[in-house]
């Protein structure tokens, strides 16, 4: 096992890492920025360091400054979280160069999954179902309208290295394509420097359904069920739940399968995530594979009872996996909320800001991952994201009730916060009766 994990992150997740740490018995290294000082991690971790000013690409991005201070303080492995430089396959390479574990999948296999168009190619190979687009990668609009017309209108844009809804775009028509495909090509070349794009055929309001899979150094792969996450605003993932009201016995067991299928296909170690799009009538296709922990693994680990972090460090420690398929079943119902500094009446402005007073909610199956304390000052340099509440329940309608209730207790004042508006979510009828898609914020609440 390892002597001294330093954590490449920080809010709730480099807590959260911290907190597995200890459980395991290994020392902790946090790494935090001149604008993170006074940062929770800082003071739970055995030893902080700062890594430069804070702006994260001097900082939390800052491969150099992250690797020196690993050597310096004799880190022998490096947990990235989410976010950052999580899916950074340089950062990777450069881990193991410097004889430093990285805690997560090979840099090679980053390298593949992280491109979307080869990511595609890989899946189509080992059978799982693709939505049908392009093959090769695509650099000019020409390119792209003729597969555009190959495939059918709508069509979605995508930039071969994005993610967090950067660099797509939604195409109805040939006339707006050459608009829409240079627009999000710049954003990809912005976002991450990358002109790649490729086409695919548009999906409409379908569900966003993710697959959580473990895979060990000696072949073993496991899914860990799914966690749908069609709520979302612009592609920004609002609440999560575990099981999935959409998916029966049958429908779970073809989708998991296929998950297994996608992550050995990749030659997959550790913790990671296959997300599928799932048409009403039962067809689902891979959209992306995220090479990393996820922000709402917390749903997962309370249905199924497996501690992820520790799973990912013992993985990475070359142990094998500490459970079989068979020993895998979802018990009862998790639903997980991201609490946002922001302001929904201001279209959802970033509200940073010192928090003058907050209760967390407690009680029987309710669970708070935050780095947020009374007087603590939220950066304005930063993801929005403050907390997740998390509850666990029998059945659904249970755990709807427990977490209008959690939410009902929480008190955050001093800034701004999207908690109303997730209250709001979780009593509209359409979300309590299970009828959710991709389009459920923009039908009801745009």
């Amino acid at each position: 096992m390892f002597q001294k994990i330093l954590i490449a992150n920080r809010g709730e997740i480099a807590v959260r890492i911290i907190r597995a740490c200890r459980e395991l018995g290994i020392p902790t290294v946090a790494v935090y920025s001149e604008g993170d000082k006074d940062a929770l991690h800082t003071m739970l971790a055995d030893e902080a360091i700062c890594i430069g000013p804070a702006p994260s690409s001097q900082s939390y991005l800052n491969m150099e400054s992250i690797l020196s201070a690993a050597v310096s303080l004799k880190a022998d492995a490096i947990h990235p979280g989410f976010g950052f430089l999580s899916e950074n396959s340089k950062f990777a390479t450069l881990c193991r160069k410097c004889g430093i574990t990285f805690i997560g999948p090979e840099p090679e296999v980053i390298s593949r999954m992280g491109n979307k168009s080869e990511a595609r190619n890989t899946m189509m190979a080992a059978g799982v179902p693709v939505v049908p687009g392009s093959r090769e990668p695509v650099y000019t609009p020409e390119q792209g309208k003729a597969v555009a017309q190959e495939i059918g209108y709508p069509v979605m844009v995508k930039a071969a290295s994005g993610g967090g809804g950067r660099g797509m775009r939604v195409v109805e028509c040939a006339e707006d394509f050459e608009d829409q495909f240079l627009t999000a090509q710049r954003e990809s070349v912005s976002g991450f420097s990358d002109d790649t794009m490729y086409i695919e055929r548009y999906i409409q309001n379908p569900r966003h359904i993710e697959f959580q899979v473990m895979a060990d150094s000696l072949g073993n792969v496991v899914h860990l069920g799914e966690r749908d996450c069609s709520i979302q605003r612009r592609h920004q993932k609002l609440i999560e739940e575990s099981p999935s009201f959409a998916l029966g016995k049958e429908l779970r067991e073809k989708m998991g399968e296929a998950a297994v299928r996608a992550a050995k296909a990749a030659g997959y170690t550790n913790a990671g995530t296959i997300e599928f799009l799932l048409e009403p009538d039962g067809n689902f296709y891979f959209m992306e594979m995220n090479t990393r922990i996820q922000v709402e693994h917390p749903v997962t680990e309370a249905v199924t009872g497996v501690d992820m972090i520790q799973e990912q460090i013992r993985i990475a420690a070359g142990l094998p996996l500490s459970f079989r398929q068979e020993e895998i079943r979802l018990k009862g119902h998790a639903i997980e909320v991201r609490i946002n500094a922001e302001n929904p009446d201001k279209n959802f402005m970033p509200c940073p800001g010192t928090v003058k007073n907050i209760h967390f909610p407690g009680g029987n199956g309710v669970r708070v991952d935050s780095a947020i304390y009374n007087g603590y000052r939220i950066p304005p340099y930063y993801d929005s994201m403050i907390l997740k509440l998390i509850v666990h329940g029998p059945d659904r309608d249970a755990a709807i009730r427990k977490m209008k209730s959690a939410l009902g207790e929480l008190i955050i004042e001093g800034v701004d916060t999207n908690l109303e508006f997730q209250y709001e979510i979780l009593c509209h009828p359409a979300y309590m009766e299970g009828r959710t898609d991709t389009a459920f914020i923009e039908k009801y609440f745009e």
